[in-house]
């Protein structure tokens, strides 16, 4: 069972992702593995910004802070241990060139309120969905064991964290509304893995 592709919270289904990963990025991500584990030691950097970044936009909101600053620290506490494995084997952090789809998602989170407030929510979810689930390939396929170690201890939390998302915006935004924004960003992050990019990423 696909539990990335599908999510059920309460009584309602949502499809968090419309495609499944395509087995030729599993091919590169697999047999480039520190590129991929420096990639995501940056994902995960960059997710404790976001959650740190909805706080501060939205620092009023009630209940707001309450859940994303430990979504934060969690994030950052991934990102230490994937730091601590990437010097284990002599490496250190260090740039790389960013995949379109990151971009491509930003772009389609709207201007105004709250419908900023929505789409932020529903984008930051579909891209720790998409996470969870190469994270689960990654942990039944490569061949290195700390590192299927290491992607196997990181799904529970990839699961919470989209599911806080959803929950985020459950609370404060008309359910049918919420879906129908949810199936349209859900269709942008699927066109955003179409071709796949040269470099492996995470999410490329």
């Amino acid at each position: 069972m696909d539990h990335s592709k599908t999510k059920v919270f309460g009584k309602t289904k949502i499809r968090w992702l419309i495609n499944k990963t395509s087995d030729d990025w599993l091919r590169l991500a697999v047999s480039n593995p520190m590129e991929i584990l420096l990639d995501h030691a940056h994902c995960e950097r960059k997710a404790a910004g976001v959650a740190l970044q909805l706080m501060f936009r939205y620092s009023s909101e009630p209940g707001l802070s309450e859940v994303l600053s430990p979504l934060a620290r969690e994030e950052l506490e991934h990102f230490e241990r994937v730091l601590y494995i990437l010097r284990g084997r002599g490496q250190s952090l260090q740039k790389l060139a960013s995949p379109p789809y990151a971009s491509v998602l930003a772009k389609s989170i709207r201007k105004e309120e709250p419908k900023k407030m929505l789409d932020s929510f529903l984008v930051a979810g579909l891209i720790e969905a998409r996470s969870h689930e190469r994270m689960t390939l990654l942990s039944l396929h490569s061949p290195d064991h700390e590192l299927r170690t290491l992607y196997t201890d990181l799904l529970k939390s990839e699961a919470k964290h989209f599911g806080i998302y959803w929950k985020l915006a459950d609370e404060r935004f008309d359910r049918n509304i919420l879906i129908s924004r949810l199936e349209e960003l859900a269709k942008v992050e699927s066109d955003a893995l179409v071709e796949l990019h040269h470099e492996p990423r995470m999410h490329s």
